[in-house]
């Protein structure tokens, strides 16, 4: 379709893409297409030729598909930041994270602890837990999927913890976000997007990129989590 534009995002924006989505094709613009996936399976897919308009990936993941030349490195910017955070399911009790010696009682007393195996945030988990000295222990009980929502896991009883990009924790429904794993153990991820160098709706790709990179979608990405 011609008023539609082929986005394909991770999983952090998700929430921020379907609540401006609406907003962009009521400003005029074109109807978005979304498809949302994390960072790495998108780098894959992107790989293997799947096409698009326009992508949102970690900045790195970015910067290494524009240097391929399949993104149009003029036409990159960054969206928003995130933070990695631990969920609980709602109205069970808040462990306290609030400092390294803390977190490490928190994930040790868990029942279970989920995260992700491709997302930026298990990237970042299952390198912590060996700072910690904790990852045998908790990928013994650990549950590791390989893409979605890990705080899915928290709904169904099968974790205890679910760790993941804040935003993507508040995608799920019947579940509390205790906080941010402490600022001090991570690097927040930034989000960033660029028109794909093959797409044949340059014009409209572009009129997405300038809205999503805009003062008014600031309050929400805020809303979702993210910091734009």
């Amino acid at each position: 379709m011609s008023d539609t534009v082929r986005l394909l995002s991770t999983l952090a924006l998700k929430g921020a893409v379907h609540g401006l989505a609406g907003q962009h094709q009521a400003a005029g613009g074109a109807r978005i297409d979304a498809d949302f996936a994390p960072t790495l399976a998108l780098l894959q897919r992107l790989r293997a030729g799947e096409a698009a308009d326009v992508v949102i990936l970690t900045r790195e993941g970015l910067d290494e598909v524009a240097r391929e030349g399949r993104v149009a490195a003029e036409s990159c910017v960054d969206l928003a930041c995130s933070w990695v955070g631990i969920a609980v399911k709602a109205g069970a009790a808040h462990p306290d994270i609030a400092t390294e010696a803390a977190l490490r009682t928190a994930l040790l007393g868990a029942r279970s602890v989920a995260y992700s195996r491709l997302g930026a945030s298990g990237i970042l988990f299952a390198k912590l837990i060996e700072r910690l000295g904790i990852a045998s222990e908790i990928n013994a009980k650990a549950q590791i999927i390989q893409q979605g929502f890990t705080a899915e896991r928290l709904v169904t009883g099968e974790a205890d913890l679910a760790v993941q990009q804040i935003s993507e924790l508040k995608q799920i429904g019947g579940i509390e976000v205790v906080g941010p794993i402490p600022y001090e153990l991570q690097t927040p991820a930034v989000f960033s997007a660029g028109r794909m160098a093959a797409t044949n709706k340059p014009a409209e790709a572009d009129r997405l990129l300038r809205f999503l990179a805009s003062p008014e979608v600031a309050p929400a990405l805020r809303e979702s989590g993210l910091e734009p």
